[in-house]
């Protein structure tokens, strides 16, 4: 039996990785968990493991109105906080980039994020509280080359949540963006299968580079200073609990150290060095 008077929280993208560690470590703290997931297998896991959980899938309006409307009928109406952690990456050079496959990326990692999240402003205005916590990426402040839909997403989405911070200052809302730069996850496995399906490598001016890309990624699963999914946890509970939670949160070196670049140094001095860091 579920603790009907405990703070309950909606996550997004739980079916491994980040979202998987947020939903446990926050029931583990007290929390009442609805731990979302888009492919019904997923969600009977996180059911079977002892989490509410319902499905949800971003890129569809009937299923966020759907999962919306389950969770706010289970809890009465009553929602703390939501963790916007749903994304995939696809990889691939923006001039291989069709619109379609744009498109996709957007209706993920940022269209579906809208439409949840304003779904549920109402619920927490009414509270006079409430937590949104939005898992970016590093990627939201700098751009890494093969990279553009998901870069752009997350500008994106960076901008739309700096600026509904400043909308809902009055409110008793806040709301954090948390970047966390590389973290064990099947992240890199989804981008992978993301590029084999919609990148034609053969046909490319950057089929040398897109070679070069699989060696590696099929060569070693995590990259120098990737940290476990728990440091990310460390900070969306901060985001959660403080008093004062900060507008951004910084999780893993490369994070810290990219968005210092980014501040500090000329455009042409940080292409240099994000085409070094990437492996150009």
């Amino acid at each position: 039996m579920k603790n009907p008077t405990a703070r309950a929280v909606l996550i997004t993208g739980c079916s491994s990785g980040i979202g998987e560690c947020i939903a446990y470590g926050l029931s583990g703290r007290g929390y009442r968990v609805f731990a979302t997931a888009r492919k019904d297998t997923d969600v009977a896991r996180l059911i079977n493991s002892g989490l509410e959980s319902v499905p949800l899938d971003l890129a569809s309006s009937e299923s966020i109105e759907r999962a919306c409307a389950e969770v706010l009928e289970r809890t009465g109406g009553q929602l703390y906080g939501l963790i916007n952690n749903g994304a995939y990456g696809q990889p691939g050079a923006v001039e291989d980039l069709t619109r379609d496959v744009l498109r996709r990326q957007f209706e993920t990692n940022l269209f579906g994020v809208h439409e949840l999240t304003t779904r549920l402003i109402p619920v927490f205005r009414e509270a006079g509280t409430g937590r949104i916590v939005q898992i970016s990426s590093i990627v939201g402040l700098v751009s890494l080359a093969y990279r553009g839909a998901y870069n752009a997403s997350k500008y994106a989405l960076e901008s739309l949540s700096d600026t509904m911070r400043l909308e809902l200052a009055a409110t008793g809302i806040h709301v954090s963006l948390v970047e966390p730069g590389p973290i064990e996850s099947r992240f890199r496995s989804n981008a992978m299968a993301a590029y084999l399906a919609h990148i034609d490598r053969d046909r490319s001016a950057h089929r040398d580079h897109y070679c070069a890309v699989e060696e590696r990624l099929q060569a070693q699963d995590n990259t120098r200073f990737t940290l476990p999914p728990d440091a990310v946890l460390t900070k969306v509970i901060d985001a959660l609990e403080s008093a004062k939670p900060k507008p951004r949160y910084l999780v893993t070196f490369p994070s810290h150290l990219l968005a210092r670049l980014k501040r500090v140094l000329p455009d042409r001095w940080l292409d240099r060095f994000l085409l070094r860091f990437a492996g150009r």
